[in-house]
C-alpha cells in the first residue's frame, strides 16, 4: 500500500482544516490513515500524507473528479490547478 503526499493551495485554511469531506470522500477511493499539513510560513500551502490501496484509483478520480469531488473541493476552498501528487520511493 503506497504512501503519498498531495499538496494544494487553499483560500481558507481553517474551513480546510476543519472539513469533514475528507474523511467522507477519500476512504472511498481506497485512502486511510489521512494526515493534514500546513505551512508555517504561508498558510495557504496545504498537504496530505495518506496510505493509499489503489494507487491507479486515486488518479483516475482525480484525472476525472466526480461532481461529489468537484463540490468537496469546492468546500474545502481547494485550488485544484495547485493540486500535486507524490509517490513515497
Amino acid at each position: 500500500m503506497p504512501t503519498i503526499l498531495v499538496t494544494h493551495d487553499v483560500t481558507d485554511t481553517d474551513r480546510w482544516l476543519s472539513s469533514p469531506k475528507r474523511e467522507e470522500l477519500l476512504p472511498s477511493l481506497g485512502a486511510s490513515n489521512i494526515r493534514t499539513f500546513v505551512n508555517p510560513q504561508d498558510r495557504t500551502k496545504v498537504g496530505l500524507v495518506l496510505d493509499i490501496a489503489d494507487l491507479g484509483v486515486l488518479l483516475a478520480a482525480m484525472e476525472n473528479p466526480s461532481d461529489e469531488m468537484v463540490e468537496a473541493m469546492k468546500y474545502d476552498t481547494v485550488v485544484p490547478e495547485t493540486m500535486a501528487i507524490l509517490v513515497q520511493s
